[in-house]
């Protein structure tokens, strides 16, 4: 008799509304990322397909009101809502001139490859860390998925690359690859 595959899903959460429009002085991207942290999000239509709805009666997600509000709109309010802070998204600062106004994006990019580097993490966790804790957080989801033959992450971008690539390097498959665009399912298998 075969045994049953075990199975992964890492669901990044919906569009947070706050606006990118515009030019941002440093100040303003500063508290884009404040804002960005506490927004809602944007209803999500229709549910994805390859989601097993009725299989998952438990849901891990990070304690960010955009993780929880999509958690909830996916999985419904019947379904166990794990909330914990292994799951948050990797710490952003930004970086650059005071006296300049750009477009978000050109704040954003060169503080994370900063960050990446190890230069721009004062007060934050650094990429080192990060790292870390989504390994920490991919070792989660397999006890879980051994556990109950199913897991269910909704968290955010980076940390679910990073969960990702931790577990292909401890033999699971992608079957799916739902990328870091929002509402992105990826699939993983072993």
């Amino acid at each position: 008799m075969r045994k049953s595959k075990l199975r992964i899903y890492l669901i990044r959460h919906a569009r947070p509304l706050v606006s990118r429009e515009g030019l941002f002085s440093k100040a303003q991207a500063e508290q884009y990322l404040k804002d960005y942290q506490v927004a809602e999000v944007e209803q999500i239509l229709p549910q994805p397909g390859h989601l097993p709805l009725t299989q998952v009666k438990k849901v891990f997600c990070s304690i960010m009101p955009r993780a929880k509000a999509t958690a909830r709109m996916l999985l419904g309010e019947e379904v166990e809502l794990v909330e914990d802070a292994m799951f948050r998204e990797f710490e952003n600062r930004i970086w650059g001139l005071p006296w300049a106004k750009l477009p978000l994006s050109w704040w954003q990019v060169p503080s994370r490859i900063l960050w990446f580097l190890g230069l721009n993490q004062k007060e934050i966790e650094s990429f080192r860390e990060a790292r870390a804790r989504a390994a920490q957080a991919a070792e989660h989801l397999i006890a879980e998925a051994t556990q109950n033959g199913v897991a269910v992450l909704v968290a955010h971008g980076f940390l679910n690359e990073f969960i990702k690539r931790a577990l292909v390097k401890r033999g699971w498959h992608v079957l799916v690859n739902g990328g870091r665009g929002y509402v992105g399912i990826t699939q993983l298998e072993k």
